[in-house]
């Protein structure tokens, strides 16, 4: 796929914690300490991220333990360079490993945010409520130090 001159390139690599933090910032997602990528980042079960001219323009993860579960995380694209299917090409390369290795008992999830969840079915991924609903809790520093 090429965008001008310089074709896209998608490759299997985990982020660099400032790649990671650049691209998640940039697309829009919710900001991550330098401390918690840091620590998240090694435990990426399969990763990709996509190159235009050299640079990262967008990245994709899946975590989890090996066996039982996995989630796919942190797909994102830079605002220039989305409309390209860059979004899509991304979730093939995750789903391909998916497939691939994961064994037939495993349970793999994602949260979908706003129309992306439009993208993540063309995937064989499917809305779970009602039968169970996703649920989340954010820990703040405050709640460590006391505050």
């Amino acid at each position: 796929m090429t965008n001008g001159f310089a074709p896209y390139i998608v490759a299997a690599e985990v982020p660099s914690v400032t790649v990671y933090r650049e691209l998640r910032e940039a697309s829009g997602l919710s900001p991550k300490t330098i401390s918690a990528a840091a620590a998240g980042l090694p435990n990426t079960w399969y990763g990709v991220v996509v190159r235009h001219d050299g640079k990262p323009v967008g990245m994709g993860r899946v975590v989890g333990d090996g066996g039982c579960h996995f989630q796919v995380v942190d797909v994102c694209v830079r605002p220039e360079h989305q409309g390209h299917g860059l979004g899509k090409r991304i979730m093939e390369a995750l789903t391909a490993e998916l497939e691939r290795q994961v064994p037939d008992s495993a349970y793999v999830s994602l949260i979908a945010d706003g129309d992306a969840r439009h993208l993540y079915t063309r995937f064989g991924f499917t809305e779970t409520a009602p039968a169970s609903v996703g649920m989340a809790r954010a820990f703040t520093a405050s709640r460590r130090s006391g505050s």
